[in-house]
């Protein structure tokens, strides 16, 4: 993994759907992709990690329905986004209306990606996991990790 992105930001949408994407996570998204994620966050990706995550869905066997249904579903909502000089991106109608984007987001960094929540979801998602978080371990811990 050549980017890790890491940490939780707050930040507003503008009245033209931009959000400011962390400052730090920038230099490893020259060219990016944002596409629908799931828990209803966006996913934005840098290229290469992008290029990563479609040959893996590529590969999945088309003979399949749930194959067919997730890589209509991820790639169909994906676009290229570009930074404009401060730093901020468009997100589309449609990836708002998915996500429940209103004006309030938190941009998070897992590792090869980065998702943008609303923020009362993601404030409610991560107080869920915080609660569940010994079980989550106890269950994760016989993966090895």
């Amino acid at each position: 993994m050549d980017s890790m992105f890491l940490g939780e930001y707050d930040h507003s949408v503008d009245y033209k759907g931009r959000v400011s994407v962390p400052k730090k996570f920038r230099p490893s998204l020259e060219k990016a992709v944002l596409t629908r994620g799931l828990d209803k966050c966006l996913f934005l990706y840098p290229q290469k990690g992008w290029e990563e995550v479609t040959a893996k869905i590529s590969k999945l066997p088309l003979t399949q329905a749930n194959a067919r249904s997730f890589s209509r579903y991820f790639l169909s909502g994906a676009v290229e986004v570009a930074f404009d000089s401060l730093g901020r991106i468009t997100i589309p109608t449609f990836l708002k209306t998915y996500a429940v984007i209103k004006t309030e987001v938190a941009v998070i960094g897992v590792g090869d990606r980065i998702e943008i929540w609303d923020r009362k979801s993601w404030q409610t998602y991560r107080d869920k996991t915080e609660k569940e978080s010994e079980d989550i371990a106890e269950k994760l811990s016989e993966t090895g990790l």
